[in-house]
């Protein structure tokens, strides 16, 4: 009950009866003593109401609002990011011998993107939630995806198809602004060919999960610290960072480090996206690093390849993590490169595409 309503009741009980009471003395000094009485017990009946309505909890989720951050943030070291996952499951198992083991999320990064195949025997045993996928590309920023994937492979590839749809409307639209874009001096001209290029890569993009492309790299479990402990220990498993302080998916933002990311949580430009030099001259925008050769195999990048910061897609209202995409199409004047993966928003010029609803906080499932 809230003070108000507790308030509202005191009143309708006491007040009356006073009144009738105060009418029958009249005036005098008993009046003046009753009426000091009735003051000193009222402000005590407040007083303790107000106390004993603090004290109580409020109905309702007391974690709106909060968000937990689980990876790596822009500048940390890699290798100490790996190292400390490590220390915190050998501490969580330890923990588990002594006392009953509770289930715990999990942020487990591969040591290379895997096809949708691929992940059932690396996360065998093991309840999934989502999965993270990108398209690598030598010096392009491509797009980060969450998929729900209860049930795998099956789930992943259904949602590499949905996603592989939204890039192909993707494309189109880019195509439709970049030949509605009029005129020929160095602005329309650079307009122009941001939306080329944004088409060429959603086109990719949409060819590549199409045809069940390696493009996963992370994946958010739950399970013991026993059982993370074994998944660990897989070959194509590059750390597992345990996160039992996880109590909601939709309020936890997963930032898992890139297969090629070897040093420091640091993307470099998109080499992919031209602009126009000091001399009015177009030039590649390779922030100084060079373009590595695109791989052969579709195992993945070469391990030490840079690559551009990708987008993150909003997986639907309440969905895990979700941050909202840019509202316009329209390229920043001068594009740069962005903060680590999953939180900022990319450089390359969003659509206005509704993003694939993909929301799914499942927390049992897997192989």
């Amino acid at each position: 009950m809230r003070l108000g309503d507790l308030l509202r009741q005191l009143d309708s009980r006491l007040l009356p009866p006073l009144a009738r009471g105060m009418t029958r003395l009249g005036h005098g000094r008993p009046r003046l003593r009753l009426l000091t009485t009735v003051a000193l017990l009222c402000s005590a009946a407040v007083l303790v109401t107000a106390v004993w309505a603090a004290d109580r909890r409020p109905p309702g989720d007391q974690t709106v609002g909060e968000v937990t951050r689980v990876g790596v943030v822009q500048g940390e070291s890699i290798p100490g990011y790996l190292e400390a996952t490590r220390g915190e499951l050998r501490s969580l198992v330890a923990a588990g011998a002594a006392d009953p083991a509770q289930p715990t999320y999990a942020l487990v990064t591969m040591s290379a993107y895997l096809a949708p195949d691929r992940l059932t025997p690396v996360l065998t045993g093991i309840g999934v939630s989502e999965v993270f996928a990108r398209l690598w590309r030598p010096g392009t920023q491509t797009e980060i995806v969450r998929i729900p994937a209860l049930r795998l492979p099956d789930d992943v590839v259904a949602g590499m198809s949905e996603v592989a749809a939204r890039k192909d409307r993707e494309a189109r639209d880019y195509q439709e602004r970049a030949a509605g874009v009029t005129g020929d001096g160095p602005q329309e001209q650079e307009l122009r060919r941001f939306y080329s290029s944004g088409a060429r890569v959603a086109d990719e993009e949409a060819t590549a999960y199409r045809a069940r492309c390696s493009c996963v790299y992370a994946a958010v479990v739950r399970g013991e610290p026993a059982t993370l402990e074994r998944i660990a220990a897989r070959p194509e498993v590059r750390a597992v960072d345990p996160a039992p302080e996880v109590q909601r998916l939709d309020r936890t933002v997963f930032t898992p480090p890139l297969p090629e990311q070897k040093d420091v949580a640091r993307p470099p430009a998109d080499v992919s996206l031209p602009v126009i030099d000091g001399d009015g001259t177009d030039g590649p925008d390779t922030g100084g690093e060079p373009d590595p050769a695109v791989p052969t195999s579709s195992a993945g990048p070469p391990a030490d390849s840079p690559v551009a910061p990708p987008v993150v897609v909003t997986p639907g209202p309440g969905g895990p993590g979700a941050t909202e995409p840019p509202s316009t199409l329209d390229p920043p004047p001068n594009p740069t490169a962005g903060s680590p993966p999953v939180e900022i928003p990319s450089d390359r010029p969003p659509v206005e595409a509704p993003p694939v609803d993909l929301a799914n906080t499942g927390e049992s499932g897997g192989a």
